[in-house]
């Protein structure tokens, strides 16, 4: 299988499926002496792991990371304070898979012989024959995001560094859309959404916080840990913090479940969303990702333009449409509606507009940069359906016993956040080398 790695300058290898022992991001390219531990990586990996909230699959999957190769595991020499510090080589990230049991397998097997609608079930048969991963789709099932929510995590670190900010929201849910908002609103909000969702993990809390798992400790002794985390994963959630809807709200100003800047318009999408889920099917939706910070003239022309390479989410289970700015709108402009014109103030270049989404040839404007990913519903329904028996082609029908997400959009964000800052960071590598050689040659 090839297909599984990303970027040129910062690169990103994945491995792993749903139900194997767990899944790996590989990250090459990041800079040396950067102090990396593993509960921070895990506050990104709990926005988008499952069994969260009633929008989400009941899968009880922690997401708890084991940061493997890549960092000094003491000082260098005595004294130094570089311990858990990158130190330039391939930084690997183990994510094991611990809720698997042999009762949500048998699901599986009982059911593999007919191929999900909305799946890759049938394609991927054909392809890999037989012994194709199918139990819980392998790498095709959504659990391989979490590497990319690793890896971009490493990435993000790196860009606010370098005064880059990526976020991303939820956009709409079943037809329910968030009104506009500001950028900097939206940050904000998504910064508190975080925050709330950290305070009121119970793996954060009881793993990290209590000191359950530190980086003193060798991975052996983690996975030890882990091996009771695994037989204890229904008690550490029972011992989740308790905070009302309502206190939430005042606390941190957030919705208890969507992270979308609105929190009326968050509700209505739960409530939408879940109206759906009761009739058995599932609902589709829209995020947003913003990039603020970027400097002018990433990107390259042709075959490596940055809205090219943004395009790639693509390659997010479940994303079926990636726009910039003004995106599939500009079909119903004219060229004076949807030229960004720009002006000068105080010395610097100032646009009127922003339908380019802060791109243009393929090269960053220095505006914000916008994009959107149109999220399908979750194709594992309980609603029968036509499919067949991939074996004899007999024609069947199918309604899903497994365990499912009444939509994904709420947990694809902060996939396409992560994503979004490793494109970036790998344009933003490229772009410091081509700068610093260009001044070589303007020198005076």
């Amino acid at each position: 299988m090839i297909g599984c790695h990303i970027g040129r300058m910062f690169q990103v290898t994945v491995a792993g499926g749903s139900y194997q022992e767990g899944l790996t991001a590989v990250v090459q390219g990041h800079p040396p002496g950067m102090l990396l531990n593993e509960q921070e990586i895990y506050g990104d990996l709990l926005l988008r792991k499952p069994g969260a909230d009633e929008l989400s699959s009941p899968r009880k999957e922690p997401d708890l990371p084991i940061i493997y190769s890549g960092l000094n595991a003491a000082d260098t020499i005595e004294g130094a304070g570089n311990t858990n510090h990158t130190n330039g080589t391939p930084l690997t990230i183990l994510i094991p898979n611990l809720d698997r049991h042999f009762i949500h397998i048998k699901q599986y097997q009982d059911t593999n012989r007919t191929p999900r609608p909305g799946h890759a079930s049938w394609a991927s048969f054909v392809k890999y024959g037989p012994d194709d991963d199918s139990i819980g789709a392998g790498i095709f099932s959504g659990r391989y995001t979490s590497t990319i929510v690793a890896a971009g995590y490493v990435a993000k670190k790196v860009l606010r560094k370098c005064g880059i900010r990526v976020f991303a929201y939820v956009k709409e849910i079943a037809g329910v859309k968030c009104p506009e908002i500001d950028h900097e609103m939206a940050f904000q909000c998504t910064e508190n959404y975080k925050k709330m969702r950290c305070d009121l993990d119970p793996f954060y809390q009881e793993i990290y916080v209590k000191g359950r798992v530190n980086m003193d400790m060798r991975f052996l002794e983690k996975a030890a840990v882990f091996a009771q985390i695994e037989k204890e994963i229904d008690a550490i959630r029972d011992k989740a913090p308790k905070m009302s809807e309502g206190g939430i709200k005042d606390k941190y100003g957030v919705h208890h479940i969507v992270n979308c800047p609105n929190i009326d318009a968050a509700q209505a999408m739960t409530e939408a969303c879940s109206k759906i889920s009761a009739g058995g099917d599932s609902a589709g939706g829209l995020v947003e990702v913003v990039a603020l910070g970027v400097p002018t003239g990433l990107g390259e022309p042709v075959f490596y333009k940055l809205d090219a390479e943004l395009g790639k989410m693509l390659g997010i289970g479940a994303v079926k449409a990636v726009e910039v700015g003004a995106g599939l709108n500009v079909k119903d402009m004219t060229g004076s509606q949807d030229n960004d014109q720009m002006h000068s103030e105080n010395g610097k270049v100032v646009f009127d507009s922003n339908n380019a989404g802060g791109i243009t040839g393929g090269l960053s404007t220095g505006q914000p940069i916008i994009v959107r990913l149109a999220v399908k519903p979750t194709p594992t329904i309980a609603k029968p359906q036509h499919t067949i028996d991939k074996y004899t082609l007999e024609n069947k029908q199918l309604a899903a016993i497994t365990r499912r997400d009444p939509t994904i959009t709420a947990r694809i964000w902060p996939v396409a956040e992560n994503y979004t800052a490793i494109v970036l960071l790998d344009h933003l590598l490229a772009h410091f080398g081509y700068q610093r050689l260009k001044e070589k040659f303007y020198q005076r």
